[in-house]
């Protein structure tokens, strides 16, 4: 509706200054016909006469970088060189006001940089920027001001870090809400799954004699309360609630920690820390394996937790049956973050973030 295309059904929109709007990818250009001709039309559409688009033809080009590929049929680009021509030709036209919606998205991981440093400078202009993204490090970074929204209405408005804050734990415990119910549909299948030995193995997600039982696998924080979604900085203690249907003199308990690959990242067992069993009587009994931090990559995991005898033999073991997920604004690769410094000698020189 700011860009003129849409129509509200109620109220006015009131815009003040030229408008200049990059809110899809390939918007305003004709496939069949060639990125020049296609510079001409979309500078024609936002207000700019002939001359005044060949006057600045090729610092567009320049800017997005198309010299070589300016006279193919634009149906010939890939997403980022839409992106790159798109987003040329909407701040080289002068806007008063510029529109970003979520393009930058499929941009070349050269090209976004400087898209975000135009933006900057449009900023130091005073020129008005309505940024729409799911890119909350961008969205810190760039605005002045952010507004949430949810189903076309307004949540939350206000400093960009505070709003990006609420989001993030408003997603937090929408997925806290969805973990607890899948915690009840496991915990409603799980005895199922322990009566079912004519399943295929691979099919299964839990077996062993049952001597000794896993009632309840909880996940729980450094405070004790029961949680799914952690930062590498918190504790995560895997709390295990069993029920010994006899006395067992050999017996140990074991977890694992899995990725969505099905890699596993880390697991022990009280057999491997050489602790040596002495008795585990009838009844109900806790166990728990507190991990001080975190340090994986961001992404969903999975739990195994098992007690067995020394030889390996099952009492219970359950398999991919619990899951959390890690939350971490680092953007790592692999498995774990290991804790890391870098140093450089005298000369080398970064740019500072932000």
């Amino acid at each position: 509706m700011m860009a003129g295309i849409a129509r509200p059904n109620r109220g006015t929109i009131d815009v003040n200054g030229r408008v200049s709007a990059l809110i899809e990818l390939g918007a305003g250009f004709h496939p069949e016909i060639s990125g020049r001709e296609n510079v001409y039309i979309n500078g024609i559409i936002l207000g700019l006469t002939k001359k005044e688009i060949s006057a600045r033809f090729d610092e567009i080009v320049r800017f997005a970088e198309l010299e070589d590929f300016i006279d193919q049929p634009v149906k010939t680009y890939s997403s980022g060189m839409f992106m790159r021509l798109g987003f040329s030709v909407a701040i080289n036209v002068n806007p008063d006001i510029l529109l970003v919606d979520e393009v930058l998205s499929v941009g070349d991981a050269s090209f976004v940089p400087k898209c975000l440093d135009k933006i900057n400078e449009f900023k130091r202009l005073g020129k008005t920027i309505v940024f729409v993204s799911h890119d909350l490090e961008t969205v810190t970074r760039i605005c002045d001001e952010a507004v949430w929204m949810r189903k076309g209405h307004i949540v939350m408005k206000g400093y960009p870090k505070q709003i990006v804050d609420a989001y993030l734990q408003d997603v937090s415990e929408r997925e806290e809400k969805k973990q607890r119910l899948r915690r009840q549909e496991i915990e409603e299948k799980i005895e199922e799954k322990a009566s079912s030995p004519e399943q295929e193995e691979g099919e299964r997600h839990r077996w062993g004699d049952m001597s000794v039982e896993i009632l309840r696998v909880t996940l729980r924080d450094g405070k004790g309360n029961e949680k799914f979604i952690f930062h590498p900085e918190d504790s995560l203690t895997v709390e295990m609630e069993i029920l010994a249907r006899e006395e067992k003199e050999d017996f140990g308990f074991g977890i694992a920690v899995i990725n969505g690959a099905g890699v596993t990242t880390y697991g022990t067992n009280t057999f491997l820390e050489e602790m040596k069993p002495l008795l585990l009587p009838a009844g109900n009994h806790k166990v728990s394996l507190t991990l001080p931090s975190v340090p994986l990559i961001n992404g969903f995991y999975f739990i195994d937790a098992a007690v067995h005898s020394r030889d390996g033999a099952p009492y219970d073991y359950h398999h991919l049956l619990h899951q959390f997920r890690v939350d971490s604004l680092h953007k790592d690769v692999g498995h774990v973050r290991l804790d890391h410094s870098w140093s450089f000698g005298d000369g080398l020189r970064f740019k500072p973030q932000g």
